[in-house]
């Protein structure tokens, strides 16, 4: 009798690893928005060339989706500024409670207005396997120092 409830004991506590660690076979496109702010800023000048610099940033950011379900973002980027335009490269890892993606970007800029292009390098939990694109599209944040984006990716697990 004691060993019958081990047993159920056990496969009990195992039930929710085997949910978190299920992946999602197929294709699947996450929309949401996203609110990001630099956490730290390294600006270089160069020399002779009027506002031209070259940028690299840590920065940290929240994604909202419409049903109101909420991830992370850690990234770090560079970027080749000229006259408050230009174009940047970094990586990208969002988490959400099924798991994680991690992505390179490509962003062109000018003053308000960007976009990115994403591609998917790798994933975690639900996201094993991942691989993909996504882009994403500056739209006007309300708040100071803070850059608000609409986010598409598009992910392949196997």
């Amino acid at each position: 009798m004691q060993f019958d409830r081990v047993c159920a004991l056990l496969v009990a506590l195992s039930l929710p690893c085997l949910s978190i660690s299920s992946a999602y076979a197929g294709e699947r496109t996450l929309e949401f928005l996203l609110v990001t702010r630099d956490l730290e800023e390294r600006t270089l000048n160069a020399s002779n060339i009027e506002d031209q610099t070259i940028v690299q940033v840590k920065a940290f950011g929240v994604a909202v989706f419409k049903d109101g379900r909420i991830g992370v973002k850690d990234y770090i980027a560079t970027a080749d500024v000229h006259k408050g335009a230009g174009t940047a490269y970094g990586y990208s890892t969002y988490t959400f409670d099924d798991g994680s993606i991690t992505a390179r970007f490509v962003s062109t800029f000018a003053a308000e207005s960007g976009h990115c292009d994403y591609k998917i390098l790798s994933g975690t939990g639900a996201y094993t396997g991942a691989t993909g694109s996504g882009t994403c599209d500056s739209v006007p944040s309300p708040f100071k120092d803070t850059d608000l984006l609409k986010v598409r990716l598009k992910i392949s697990t196997p």
